[in-house]
């Protein structure tokens, strides 16, 4: 499903809604370049989630993690080479902690997912415009 947002607030709520019904246990693979409201859908989907956070990109922590009733375990693979890398920092012991992981810049660690990922595409369309492609996982219509 694609849906469209033309404010850093609706890509927000977009993540809100999907928040709210994404299920423990859901990798969700995110894909697209700097800028194109990735950790802002992230930061709504902690709301939705119920999650009372502060939600920024893990960039240079690599994971930043939100504890609640279904914790969120926030990736940023920016600065991974490989699949590799993500599993020395622990990638299996996150996946058996029943949170949800949400994972940018998915591209660098293709190896890392087992085919029952949620893909999130994410395209900029304008200066606020961005176009959200959403593969698997719930329905927010």
């Amino acid at each position: 499903m694609t849906y469209i947002t033309h404010s850093e607030t609706e890509t927000e709520e977009l993540g809100a809604r999907f928040g709210e019904k994404v299920p423990a246990g859901a990798v969700i693979a995110l894909y697209g370049d700097l800028g194109c409201g990735k950790t802002a859908f992230v930061r709504g989907m902690a709301r939705g989630m119920g999650l009372d956070a502060v939600v920024s990109s893990p960039t240079f922590t690599i994971v930043n993690e939100y504890d609640g009733t279904r914790p969120l375990f926030h990736f940023d693979m920016y600065r991974l080479a490989s699949a590799d890398e993500l599993f020395d920092i622990g990638w299996e012991d996150y996946l058996a902690r029943g949170g949800v992981c949400a994972v940018e810049w998915s591209e660098n660690v293709p190896g890392a997912f087992e085919g029952d990922e949620i893909v999130i595409r994410f395209a900029k369309t304008g200066d606020n415009d961005r176009e959200i492609t959403i593969e698997g996982g719930p329905r927010l219509c």
